[in-house]
Formats: C-alpha cells, sequence, structure tokens
C-alpha cells in the first residue's frame, strides 16, 4: 500500500499527495518493525484502535517478548514480514530519487529487520520465546536493495543480511513486486 502510494504521487507529480504517503509511511515502519527505544510495547499507528497490551500481542501474532527488528508480522511467516521489509527498502530508494532521504528514519529499523530476520533464514533455531519456537521461513528475495542502501551506500555491517544476500544471488523473484534486485542493486553505488 505505502509503495503504491509513493509511486502514484512521484508519477502524478502530486507533492501534496507525496509528502502525506511519507508521512503515512513513515508512522506505518515504526508500527511494523519494533526497536526497543519504543518501550516495552510495539509502537502503534495513531487510530489503529490498539490501545492495550493484550490487543498489540494480538495483533503481533501472540508474540509477547520483543526484540530490535521483530515484525508485526514475523509470527505469521516471514514471507509476508519479506514484503514489509522490502517496502520499506523500495520506498525509500524512490524518495532519495525524489531529493529525500529517508534512511535516516527508516534506516536502523530496516538494518535491525534484516538482520534478525536473516540470521533466522539461515537456518539458526528459533528461541522458545520468538513464535513459540516455531518459524515459517521464505524470506524471499527480499535483502538486495536494503542490504545495498545500508552496506554499500551507508557503510553499515550486516553480517547476517550479507551473508543471506550473498546466498541469494542472483536474487530471482517472488512472481509479485520483487524482481531480480541483483541486477538492479547489487553493489550499486548509487
Amino acid at each position: 500500500m505505502m509503495e503504491a502510494a509513493v509511486g502514484i504521487a512521484v508519477f502524478l507529480e502530486d507533492r501534496a499527495a507525496y509528502d502525506a504517503a511519507v508521512t503515512r509511511f513513515l508512522n506505518r515502519t515504526r508500527a511494523f518493525i519494533y526497536l526497543p527505544s519504543d518501550g516495552a510495547l510495539p509502537y502503534t499507528v495513531p487510530g489503529s484502535g490498539l490501545d492495550t497490551s493484550s490487543e498489540i500481542i494480538g495483533y503481533w501474532q501472540g508474540q509477547s517478548t520483543f526484540v530490535a527488528g521483530l515484525a508485526q508480522e514475523t509470527c505469521r511467516d516471514f514471507v509476508h514480514t519479506g514484503y514489509g521489509i522490502s517496502a520499506i527498502s523500495h520506498v525509500a530508494e524512490t524518495s532519495g530519487i525524489q531529493g529525500r532521504d529517508l534512511y535516516p528514519q527508516v534506516g536502523e529499523r530496516l538494518r535491525q529487520a534484516l538482520g534478525l530476520h536473516s540470521r533466522y533464514q539461515l537456518g539458526e533455531a528459533a528461541p522458545s520465546w520468538l513464535c513459540g519456537g516455531t518459524l515459517t521461513r521464505g524470506l524471499g528475495p527480499v535483502t538486495e536493495v536494503g542490504f545495498n542502501a545500508l552496506s554499500n551506500r551507508l557503510g553499515t555491517v550486516m553480517t547476517n543480511t550479507q551473508t543471506l544476500t550473498l546466498q541469494q544471488r542472483p536474487a530471482g523473484t517472488n512472481n509479485l513486486f520483487v524482481a531480480w534486485e541483483t541486477l538492479t542493486h547489487a553493489s550499486n553505488p548509487n
């Protein structure tokens, strides 16, 4: 949704729509990926109706222990989590082309999410506190764009993400909205 809203605003050259979409994107990114600076519970989007601990935990698929990089859909499955991670990378790249660098606002969340999910996608066993010890892996070819931006352009060390990204190369397609990103982003300085 956010990727489409930003893309439509750019295509229409509608600055007000773009600014509104970016504001919504920043809010939703904060609500999608947890960082300890959010507090004991994940941030919720104003107006979401998620007001109590039990509602927030329920919305996070029953996950009650929150660690840096955990995503709202981690315990659902890595496929849907990957869609969100990919969209965050894509919107940040689109905004960069438009002259607005969003990595200062979303980079740490993206880095943490990529690192956490790459670690488990690479095969590390899930601890019992994470999704009841059971993960549905299948992150897909979604690491290339974020890894290139954070590691290659910004110089951030991302060991697990680098290992997974290199292992998946050349990254193919998920037959939806992620396609051939090794070709477009691997070691791309821009």
